[in-house]
């Protein structure tokens, strides 16, 4: 493996056998010049592939503890979803965790938008982020607060989309949660946001959210007097 150029001591950017450049891990991994062949492949502890450039300032500022428990989120979530993610996961990741742990020791919390829909609509995804939560506690000694569970499923969730848009992510929530309010308002019912039934409509509103916003065409119905 031929490491190409340093990006801290402990990480670098790399060539493997095939040509293919990739960031590496790997304690001092970074420290001698550059470029260099290494031998002992059993220093390398991560690989990453297909890395943004953009990414590369963001590995010298966050903390190497911080982005390997993102990895280590990242990685969960690829194995709990069966879906493809994309794989600067990681990095974003990392991202929101450094400033989501800076403010935490600086006392300062943001309100997490839409955060009891995410719950609902995107069950797995919150669950991962609730595991993250505890994970980092138990791994950084920091005590994140819950909404945070939110923030980290919602960027499991922007990983799973081919266009990786935030926003949209968002108002299809956005879109949701104004549905359940013009059926409560309609029936005059107020919807128990914490029972199964709820959860399973707002999946079908979900879905039927992404069909309209992908303009995916719906099944024909079926003929009268026959079964679906």
């Amino acid at each position: 493996m031929e490491i190409i150029k340093k990006i801290n001591n402990n990480c670098a950017l790399a060539r493997d056998a095939k040509g293919r450049e990739m960031v590496v891990f790997g304690k001092g991994i970074g420290f001698p010049a550059t470029p260099y062949t290494l031998e002992d492949l059993s220093k390398v502890q991560r690989t990453f592939y297909d890395v943004s450039d953009k990414y590369f300032a963001l590995l010298q500022e966050v903390p190497e503890e911080i982005f390997l428990a993102a990895d280590d989120i990242a990685e969960d979530a690829n194995e709990e979803l069966d879906c493809p993610l994309n794989p600067n996961l990681a990095f974003n990741l990392a991202d929101h965790l450094n400033f989501a742990i800076e403010r935490t020791r600086g006392g300062m919390t943001l309100r997490t938008p839409l955060a009891y829909d995410i719950k609902h609509l995107y069950p797995n995804e919150y669950k991962l982020g609730r595991s993250a939560l505890h994970m980092l506690r138990d791994r950084l000694k920091v005590d994140l607060p819950e909404q945070e569970a939110v923030s980290i499923a919602l960027h499991i969730i922007n990983a799973e989309a081919e266009t990786s848009d935030m926003h949209a992510t968002l108002q299809s929530a956005q879109i949701i949660s104004e549905l359940t309010e013009i059926v409560e308002q309609a029936f005059g019912i107020t919807l128990d946001r914490d029972s199964f039934n709820y959860s399973r409509f707002a999946m079908h509103l979900r879905y039927l959210v992404q069909r309209i916003c992908r303009a995916t065409p719906f099944p024909p119905m079926p003929a009268a007097g026959t079964c679906s």
